[in-house]
Formats: structure tokens, sequence, C-alpha cells
């Protein structure tokens, strides 16, 4: 790590930029987008001249808002008798605004993970390769994988993960690997139930007149009870290498191969079930980094390029051997007409969480209007590079291998930011951005992180202050109970954060999270 005054730095308007940023934008992120770098410095020194002081005007509001509370609670100290009184107080120093009565989200143009499917959603730290290309390949996984290797099969009565066999240690257990494959074929039952038989006693599958067939141990052939469940196959269609289902928006992909040792003892010559998993990731730039210079920020947005260009790559030693690490491509399938294709997304849906309003970084520095030297506004820094990177993606079409959002979006989520002032702040700031890269309106979403108190109460407010950006919202116990706490911290004692799981008021904000989103129309947005 570097001082900010021995850090080499290149001169551009009134920024001094960390020379390493200047020649990782330059060399690195412009090239291919169609932004000039004499056009991308003006810009992003207007951007920092205008709003810097309004961050630092915000941050002086948090300051304000808490001095307020501090007082009224040691006026007023332990738990709130007269609450009417305690929202009037809210309400008069303007910690708790107006609900609008007609908030409605009107963003467009969001991938089917956010507007359609319901599935998991990872976190990782950007600055790990691994890491990101692991949870950006978990769009897929192997439920054979997960039953083996997790404890939803108990290691007792002979289903041991490892054996002893002839004095060696044995990775592969016969009898648990029964119990998984049983266990594999009850989910069928469960997701995409035959109209007769079950899948535990299939011999068979394959395509016959655009519908799944499959055949039973009896001998007697059956179909799905939902032959809409059928979404294609690989292979051909009278004997299948593949066949993919779906359930609730999401797939199920039965492989089928008899030359694995799995399949060869299969009935059906089924080797693995592979579910679809992780919809999305969020690429980290926040609590689970430390990125304090310019070197960790050339680092981090590298990685956010390298993954959203599919370059990023990592070498891996796994069980002896090395391996290169890479994106997965997507999953072509044949549709159950024989004839058009299916292609389904092979990666999660990639976001990058920029750092909030609260941070500073060395990596560039300016010269406010009283002639000050002061460190950038991390948020803003982080606005302006990761949606120039993100160029790369939108200029991609249907006929590239790598793309990130079909959509023509960018995602970004945003943490840490208190009432409706503060989102609003964010959505000017990715206003500006998107006008100095030429991008239309609201390109960028934002994925608002209901963690702050201020945010709770005012959600509503909140999302009405970026309605034609909000493409998602959450909730963060650890940073909400921090911030309870913090702000009533004159109150006097408080329960312990780890029984604050279970208290009246951790439900409610959970469940008003999620009333608020759809009350406003998030579904299907």
């Amino acid at each position: 790590m570097s001082t900010p005054s021995s850090t080499p730095r290149t001169a551009v308007h009134r920024l001094q930029v960390a020379t390493v940023l200047h020649s990782f934008i330059e060399n690195k992120v412009l090239p291919g987008t169609g932004v000039a770098p004499a056009a991308f410095w003006k810009g992003f020194d207007a951007i920092v001249a205008d709003l810097a002081l309004k961050n630092i005007a915000l941050l002086a509001e948090r300051d304000r808002l808490q001095a307020e509370l501090d007082a009224w609670h040691q006026a007023n100290p332990g738990p709130i008798a007269d609450m009417p009184a305690y929202r009037a107080f809210l309400e008069k120093i303007g910690y708790l605004v107006e609900s609008p009565k007609k908030a409605k989200i009107t963003t467009s143009n969001v991938d089917a993970e956010l507007a359609k499917q319901a599935g998991p959603q990872l976190v990782v730290p950007v600055l790990n390769a691994r890491y990101a290309l692991n949870a950006a390949n978990a769009r897929w996984g192997s439920l054979y994988d997960a039953l083996y290797g997790t404890d939803v099969i108990a290691e007792d009565k002979g289903c041991e993960k490892t054996i002893q066999k002839n004095g060696k240690t044995v990775g592969y257990n016969p009898k648990r690997g029964a119990k998984v494959i049983a266990y594999a074929r009850h989910v069928l039952d469960r997701t995409a139930p035959l109209r007769k038989g079950s899948h535990v006693d299939s011999v068979g599958y394959r395509i016959k007149d655009g519908k799944l067939s499959v055949k039973l141990a009896d001998g007697k052939n059956t179909s799905l009870a939902d032959a809409a469940q059928l979404v294609g196959y690989q292979g051909e269609a009278k004997d299948p290498t593949s066949v993919l289902l779906v359930h609730n928006g999401l797939h199920l992909d039965i492989q089928i191969d008899r030359s694995t040792t799995i399949g060869a003892k299969d009935p059906a010559g089924v080797s693995d079930l592979v579910l679809e998993a992780a919809l999305s990731t969020i690429l980290d730039l926040e609590d689970s980094v430390a990125v304090v210079d310019a070197d960790d920020k050339v680092l981090a947005y590298g990685n956010w390029l390298g993954i959203l260009n599919g370059t990023l790559t990592e070498e891996v030693s796994k069980g002896g051997k090395t391996f290169t690490r890479g994106l997965n491509a997507d999953r072509v399938y044949t549709g159950t007409d024989g004839k058009k294709k299916v292609t389904l997304h092979g990666r999660s849906l990639m976001f990058v969480r920029n750092v909030g309003h609260l941070m500073t970084n060395p990596a560039i520095l300016y010269t406010d209007k009283q002639g000050e030297t002061r460190e950038i506004p991390e948020g803003i820094l982080d606005a302006v590079v990761t949606t120039t990177i993100a160029l790369h993606d939108l200029a991609r079409t249907k006929k590239d291998a790598i793309r990130n959002s079909r959509k023509g979006s960018v995602y970004i989520v945003k943490p840490k930011m208190h009432g409706p002032a503060e989102v609003a702040f964010a959505a000017e700031l990715f206003t500006r951005v998107e006008k100095m890269l030429g991008l239309q309106d609201s390109t960028v979403k934002l994925g608002i992180m209901d963690e702050e108190r201020r945010t709770s109460v005012n959600l509503k407010a909140c999302i009405a202050a970026a309605s034609s950006r909000v493409a998602f919202i959450n909730t963060g116990f650890l940073d909400r109970t921090g911030d309870e706490m913090h702000t009533a911290m004159q109150a006097g004692p408080m329960i312990r954060k780890g029984d604050m799981k279970t208290s009246a008021w951790i439900q409610a904000y959970e469940k008003n999270n999620v009333l608020v989103g759809l009350s406003c129309g998030l579904r299907g947005k």
C-alpha cells in the first residue's frame, strides 16, 4: 500500500490520478468502448466537481440527525414510552419523511434473473478471481455432487463419504452414491412428476413426437404429467444425452451418459442431475474486501472487466492436478420440435456492488472550490469506472459467446444509503455517468440495500427517488442491527445482537421490505 503523497500521479484537469489507475483506464478500459480518453477525463472531472460537495453535504446531514437523536435519547433514556411523540420528533427533524402515496417502479429492460425467476444470489469479493469465477459458474450445479458432499445425507449406517478398501481410503462410497441417486430421483418426482409411475423406476428416457417418453422397469412407457415441462434435449431424440425440464422457472438437466461410472450402473444411464441454482452474483467492492488504494482498485476493476469480457481465468490446483478455470459457456439444446435451438445462460447474472457514500479513496485526489486537495468520494469513483467497464458488455450481441445482460442493462448494488435523499443522489450520479458515456437514461439499474434504519422507515420514499432504476431491494441483518444500535446508542443498554434475530422489530423489518417492494410494483420489473 502506498501513501497519497508517495503515489505517482498523472494530472488530468483538476484530478490527480494515480498513474497506475490512469494507465489502466486508458489502456485497458477505454479501448473498444468508443469513449475517447479526453472526453472521459473531462466528464469525470466535471462529475467530481459538481457532485463531491453534494456527497459531503449528505454525510454532514447524517451527523446532524445523529446529534439530534443522541440529544433526544439522552433526555428520554430507556425504551420509548411515547411512540406518537417520538414519531413527531423524527418528522420534525427530517428523519422521517412523508411516504409517497403512489410510488411506482417503472424500471424497464431488466433481465429475467431478476424480473421473472426466483433463486439464490451469491456475494463474492471481487479481488478473488477464483471465487468470482466459481460464483459466476454456480448458475448450474450437480445435485449429485451437492448431495454426496454435504450433510443432506447422513454419514451413518455405512454411508460415509469415504471408505477403506484394501487398506486404502477410497473417495467414493457406492452405498452413499445409491442414496444420492435415490434422493435425486425423488426430486424429479416432486418437480417433474410422471403421468404414471415414478422416476425411481425409470430405465430409459427419449423424446418422441416432441414429448418426453420414460420407460419404466415393468416395461411400460409413461410421460410427464405436464408435457410443457419438457424444454429441450441434447443428442439424438431417440437416445438423448441430456433432457432439459423446467419447474417454476428454474431448469433441471437430466444428464445421460452410460460411459461414466455412475451412468453405467444406472438403469436409465443417468449420470447426474444438474440444477439451475445461483441466478445472480454480486461482485463486491465493499464489505468483503479491503480496497484502500489505486493498486487495489486496479485489481478489483480488472476482475470486473475480465469477467464481463470472459477473459478472467485462474490457475486451480485440485487433487494433485492443475487446470485453468474460466467462465462456463451458454448451454445449448434442441427444442421439443427437433429443430429450434434453445440457449440458456451458462453463468449467473453479474452485479457489481459499489462502495457507499461514506468512504473516500486516495486513488484520485481532486481540488475543491476552496483550493483544498481531497480524496475522491469512493462511490463516485466506483460508479464512473464500473459503468465504463460495463460498456464492453453492452456492446455485445446474441452472436457473442459471453454476454452478461441480454437486456442492455448495468446492475449496480448500492449499500449503506441513509434515506431517500441519499438514494436520489445515487440516481443523480448514475444519470451523470450515463450522459458522460452516451448511454440511455436508466441503463444503470440500482439495487437498494435496505440496511440502515433511515432507509427502512422511508423505504417507499427511497424507491420513489429512483423509481426508473430500482431492480431489487434486499435486507441485511448485520448492518441493519448495527445501525439500530448506533442510531439509539444513547438510549441505554440493548439486547444482544444475536437475540435481535428473533425480536419483533427485525421480523417486521424484513416483512415490510417485501410488502413495500410488492406494493411499488417490483414484481416483474
